[in-house]
């Protein structure tokens, strides 16, 4: 069987493109669950946040390795677009870049909350595909 090296290209190019495929990633799929609070809850102030991960090894943001990531929280904020870089200093996202697991909410006002959990690489840019948990919770 002859390829042309345009083909190849092509057909290389496009199996880089299929889910799970991602250079530098683990081959099982990476997965983030907010296991605290639990969607749907009712809960009391001060809010502690606890993730868990999956196929992906997390760590501090300065480490930098394929196969690992670290932990963002969006608390009643949209997600940013997956391809740029998580900005910082934007009230509302938070960088946990010392590689924790769990986080307080002190200062979340009574009423519904929503908080979002995504897994970025040391450049702060989302893993692909995306690694996400979303929570919606009220604080009484």
């Amino acid at each position: 069987m002859r390829f042309s090296i345009p083909r190849l290209a092509l057909a290389l190019g496009a199996a880089a493109l299929l889910p799970g495929v991602t250079h530098g990633q683990a081959s099982k799929p990476a997965k983030v669950k907010i296991t605290t609070p639990a969607n749907g809850a009712t809960v009391s102030g001060p809010v502690k946040v606890t993730l868990q991960a999956t196929g992906v090894e997390i760590v501090p943001a300065t480490d930098e390795r394929p196969g690992t990531g670290h932990h963002h929280l969006f608390v009643d904020h949209d997600l940013t677009p997956v391809d740029d870089t998580i900005p910082r200093g934007v009230t509302g996202i938070l960088h946990l870049g010392r590689g924790q697991t769990e986080f307080v909410l002190d200062s979340l006002k009574p009423g519904p909350h929503r908080v979002i959990a995504v897994v970025a690489n040391w450049k702060h840019i989302p893993l692909k595909p995306l690694v996400v948990d979303t929570v919606r919770f009220t604080v009484k």
